[in-house]
C-alpha cells in the first residue's frame, strides 16, 4: 500500500530494481503495478524496502525476523495501524518504532505521532510482510478482501469546488474516515469536539465505539470539508444547526449521508448517517421473518387498503422495515407515494415528497396534494398529530393502502396513541388492518459462533420451557477479528404482528384498555417481542442476554 505508486516505480525503475517491460506488462492488468511485479517475481518486497528506506535514511527493518511483544501491540490502536498501514515494533530511548512500508507517505508520518501522542521512530519494512502483521495482530481485511479504499470515494454532491492543495490532507482524511466507517458497517458517525480534542464515535450494530481521536484544531477545516461536500450547508454560519445530504461514490457501490450540524460550547458538532440502498434489497428472511411472520406479512402487502403501522423507538429499524416493504410492492402497475421528513433512501419508480414545514409543506397538507394524485398505495414517514392521522386513515377507506409508523411501546399501544390524538376508537377499528412492533437484536458473528449453554438466570427471566430449550442448541460468539471481539455481528429485526380482524375491531370499539387489548391479543395468538427474540435465540442467531436486553419493557 503506497501513498504515490508511480513515484515508486519510477524509483525502482530508475534503480534497475525492476525493467521497463516488466512495468509494461505488469500495467496491462487491473490492479496494483507493484503487486503484480512482486507476484510475477519481476521484484521482492524486501528489496524494494531496502531501497526505499536507504534512499529516506532510514533503518531497514526485516519483520519475518522479528517477534512482536503483545503488550506493544496494545499501544497502537486497530483503527490507527490499519488506517496508516503501520506495526508497532517496540520502544528505544522513550521512542516508539514503527514500521511502514512508504516512506515518502509523509501525510501518515506527520499524522502518527499526532494521533499517539508520542515520539516516534519511523522504520521501514517490507509491504507484504506490514499487511501480513495488520491481519495477524488486528485483524486486518488481506489485500484480496480489500475491494475499495479511501481514493476509490468520490462524491457526487455539488462539491464546492476551489481546493488547493493545502486542503489535500483534509480531504484525504475525510475519505479515509467515511471509508473505514463503511467498511466497519457503521450506521452513523459522530464528529465530538471535546475540550482538548476532536472524538471521533461510530455507531457499530447499535451500539458507538471511539474510532478516531484528532487534534482540536482540525475540527474547523473537517467541519468545512464536510458542509462543501453536501453543496447546501453554510461555512461561514456556525451559531444555528443545519442539515445536509452527501451522496458519495464507493467502489461500485453509491451512498447517501445525512449530515447534521449543531453548536455546542467546543465548537460544532457532526452527525452523519450513512444510508446504504443495500438494505432496501433485502427480502422479509434477511430482516428477520421466520416462515410463519413472512406469510402474514406477505399477505398484508397484498391488501388493496387499510392502514399498517409499524411502532418502535428511534432506531429499531423502522424506516428500514416500511422500505423493504414498499420495495417489495414496488411494480409498474401500481403508482406509489411517500411523505418523509426528510426522504432518506431514493427509490427508482417511487414518487417521493420531503415535508419543508417552513414554506406550509407539512405532512397534512402533502398528504392531501398526493390524494389528488390518484396514488394505490402512500406512505407516511410518521403520524404525529390528529390532522395527519384522520387524512391517512380517510385514504384508507377510499380505496388507498397506507403504510406509516408510530412511537409506542408495543403494538396494541397504537391504539391508544391514535385514541390519545383524538381518532375515535371505530375509525381506527374500521381503518388499521396490522400493527407491527420491532426491535432490532444483535446477530452472533458467524466466524467465532460455538454452542454455549444459556444460564440458569437468562432461562429464567426469559421464562422458557426447560424441555423447549433442552431440544435447542443456543449459541454465543467467543469473540474474534471479524467482529472485533464483541461475538456479534450484524443485526435482525424481532417482532410483535397485531392482526386486526373482525374479534379485535369489536375489541377497540368497546374501548379496551391497553393492558386489556394486549392480554387479548396473545388469546387469540399474538406473539410478543420477546417471545419472537427467543425463537431466534433458539435458533442459534442471537443470544439470551441480548434479547432481555432489547425486550427489557417486555413483562410477558
Amino acid at each position: 500500500m503506497f501513498h504515490n505508486e508511480e513515484a515508486v516505480l519510477d524509483v525502482i525503475t530508475q534503480a534497475g530494481l525492476v525493467s521497463d517491460e516488466a512495468v509494461a506488462n505488469a500495467r496491462s492488468k487491473p490492479g496494483s503495478v507493484i503487486d503484480h511485479l512482486v507476484e510475477d517475481n519481476q521484484v521482492t518486497s524486501d528489496a524494494i524496502a531496502q531501497y526505499l528506506a536507504e534512499q529516506n535514511g532510514m533503518v531497514f527493518i526485516d519483520l519475518a525476523a522479528i517477534h512482536v511483544d503483545p503488550a506493544i501491540i496494545a499501544a497502537v490502536p486497530d483503527t490507527v495501524a490499519i488506517k496508516y498501514h503501520c506495526v508497532p515494533l517496540g520502544f528505544e530511548d522513550d521512542r516508539l518504532l514503527i514500521a511502514i512500508a512508504d516512506p515518502s507517505d509523509f501525510d501518515s508520518l506527520d499524522a502518527i505521532p499526532h494521533v499517539l501522542n508520542h515520539e516516534v521512530e519511523f522504520q521501514c519494512g517490507a509491504e507484504d510482510q506490514i499487511q501480513r502483521c495488520l491481519e495477524e495482530f488486528y485483524g486486518a481485511p488481506s489485500k484480496a478482501d480489500q475491494a475499495f479504499d479511501a481514493s476509490d470515494l468520490v462524491s457526487t454532491t455539488a462539491d464546492g469546488g476551489g481546493a488547493t492543495e493545502d486542503d489535500a490532507p483534509i480531504i484525504k482524511l475525510v475519505s479515509s474516515m467515511l471509508t473505514d466507517a463503511f467498511k466497519s458497517r457503521t450506521s452513523d458517525i459522530h464528529i465530538e469536539p471535546m475540550e482538548k480534542s476532536l472524538r471521533v464515535r461510530c455507531r457499530i450494530d447499535g451500539a458507538l465505539h471511539v474510532t478516531e481521536e484528532h487534534p482540536l484544531k482540525l475540527l474547523a477545516p473537517i467541519v468545512s470539508r464536510l458542509k462543501i461536500m453536501t453543496g447546501t450547508m453554510s461555512i461561514s454560519e456556525k451559531r444555528v444547526p443545519q442539515d445536509g445530504r452527501i451522496n458519495v461514490k464507493l467502489g461500485d457501490k453509491s451512498l447517501d449521508l445525512r449530515v447534521s450540524s449543531v453548536p455546542t460550547n467546543h465548537g460544532e458538532s457532526i452527525v452523519m448517517r450513512i444510508l446504504d440502498k443495500s438494505s432496501l434489497l433485502l427480502g422479509l428472511p434477511q430482516l428477520g421473518f421466520f416462515s410463519d411472520d413472512q406469510e402474514i406479512m406477505e399477505g398484508l402487502l397484498g391488501l388493496p387498503d387499510g392502514i399498517i403501522l409499524v411502532t418502535g423507538p428511534t432506531g429499531s429499524g423502522k424506516t428500514t422495515t416500511l422500505y423493504a416493504c414498499l420495495n417489495y410492492i414496488n411494480k409498474p402497475d401500481r403508482k406509489i407515494i411517500t411523505v418523509e421528513d426528510p426522504v432518506e433512501y431514493q427509490l427508482s419508480g417511487i414518487n417521493q415528497v420531503q415535508v419543508k414545514a417552513d414554506i406550509g409543506m407539512t405532512f397534512a397538507g402533502a398528504l392531501r396534494a398526493m390524494l389528488r394524485q390518484a396514488p394505490n398505495i402512500i406512505m407516511l414517514g410518521e403520524i404525529r398529530d390528529e390532522e395527519t392521522a384522520t387524512i391517512a386513515i380517510n385514504a384508507s377507506l377510499t380505496g388507498h393502502l397506507v403504510f406509516s409508523t408510530l412511537h409506542t411501546n408495543d403494538a396494541p399501544g397504537a391504539v391508544a396513541r391514535l385514541a390519545d390524538m383524538g381518532i375515535k376508537p371505530f375509525l381506527t377499528a374500521s381503518s388499521v388492518r396490522a400493527i407491527m412492533a420491532q426491535r432490532l437484536v444483535r446477530t452472533i458473528c458467524g466466524k467465532c459462533k460455538q454452542p454455549a449453554p444459556l444460564p440458569e438466570k437468562e432461562a429464567r427471566m426469559l421464562n422458557i420451557d426447560p424441555t423447549r430449550l433442552a431440544e435447542a442448541t443456543t449459541m454465543a460468539g467467543e469473540g474474534c477479528d471479524v467482529c472485533k471481539m464483541t461475538g456479534y455481528k450484524g443485526r435482525q429485526g424481532i417482532y410483535e404482528i397485531f392482526k386486526i380482524d373482525d374479534e379485535v375491531r369489536s375489541l377497540i370499539v368497546e374501548n379496551l384498555t391497553t393492558v386489556q387489548l394486549r392480554r387479548r391479543a396473545r388469546e387469540l395468538g399474538m406473539r410478543t417481542l420477546r417471545e419472537d427474540g427467543v425463537r431466534k435465540m433458539l435458533a442459534g442467531i442471537t443470544s439470551g442476554q441480548e434479547v432481555i436486553r432489547v425486550t427489557m419493557g417486555d413483562s410477558d
